[in-house]
């Protein structure tokens, strides 16, 4: 089944070039069936390519998914039209009296402010409480996991001393989880941050549980909730050129950032990345939709709760 999109967003032309199926709305509403309703909060700078590399997981699926984008009123993107987020996004305060089956929060380049610093901590804070009681599983990526972790439990973070910067070996503590279902015993994870949490704040709270980690990167993937709330700290929705377009950004900018680890072939950066995360990446994605989402959520969306 394909993804339902907005008309016209542009990741529809992007993703049809690499043969995958998606539909606009005017194609959709043919169609007798409920779809699963997915909403992304996206922080990030550039939100054309996250909303493309986030797409292109979803649609490796056989449920049709409504995908919808939610904006915060209290920050305005430097990086993406005016018109791209007037066309395809909304205020969250447009959406809060609506549910959705999932949702996902982006990473923001934030994250070397304190949380309380971050301009509009008051309203995303309110998101995360919303998303509580209005969607049945929500995953956090890299700063939302941390920004979640530190709202709902007080788990800080700590700044690091370079960049933790490439594809990392993860391992599995818990195999049995449908979220794994089909993974080999270790998975390759990219990251692209500067700061981290401890293993050891985490278990502080029995509520949480560390399913992954690495003995490079760390705490990885925590689980809260059973299931209705995963909180990552890397990204499994980059595409192959992100870290490089990141690395060549930064390169004599910055003084905290070394070539990422694990990533280009030969650890040559005039060689192209080798790609090694990304059938994992799209088995996460797929666990999540259908054992975490579809199997969870009442066909009669208004009674998530």
């Amino acid at each position: 089944m394909p993804l339902k999109l907005p008309d016209r967003l542009p990741a529809i032309d992007l993703l049809k070039q690499e043969n995958i199926f998606v539909m606009d709305n005017s194609r959709a509403h043919a169609q007798d069936i409920r779809p699963l309703r997915i909403v992304i909060l996206n922080l990030m700078p550039l939100k054309i390519t996250t909303e493309t590399d986030l797409i292109r997981l979803l649609s490796n699926t056989p449920l049709q998914i409504e995908v919808s984008f939610m904006k915060l009123r209290s920050h305005t993107p430097k990086n993406t039209p005016i018109e791209h987020m007037m066309m395809f996004y909304r205020d969250f305060e447009l959406l809060r009296h609506e549910k959705f089956d999932g949702m996902i929060i982006t990473g923001a380049p934030v994250e070397g402010m304190p949380f309380e610093e971050v301009g509009y901590w008051d309203e995303i804070t309110e998101i995360f409480n919303w998303a509580r009681t209005h969607v049945t599983s929500t995953l956090y990526i890299c700063w939302a996991a941390q920004a979640g972790l530190y709202h709902y439990y007080g788990v800080p973070k700590y700044p690091l001393p370079k960049k933790m910067f490439g594809i990392f070996e993860q391992h599995i503590l818990e195999p049995h989880l449908p979220i794994f279902r089909g993974f080999d015993d270790v998975f390759m994870m990219p990251h692209s941050r500067h700061t981290e949490i401890h293993l050891s704040d985490i278990q502080k709270h029995e509520e949480l549980h560390v399913v992954a980690n690495s003995e490079d990167s760390g705490v990885s993937i925590v689980m809260a909730r059973g299931g209705r709330e995963f909180f990552i700290t890397g990204h499994m929705e980059y595409s192959p050129n992100t870290l490089d377009n990141e690395y060549k950004r930064d390169l004599g900018v910055r003084d905290d950032v070394d070539l990422p680890r694990n990533y280009y072939r030969h650890d040559d950066p005039s060689q192209d990345p080798l790609v090694t995360w990304r059938a994992h990446a799209n088995l996460f994605y797929n666990n999540w939709i259908n054992y975490y989402v579809y199997q969870e959520t009442p066909y009669d969306i208004n009674q998530i709760k």
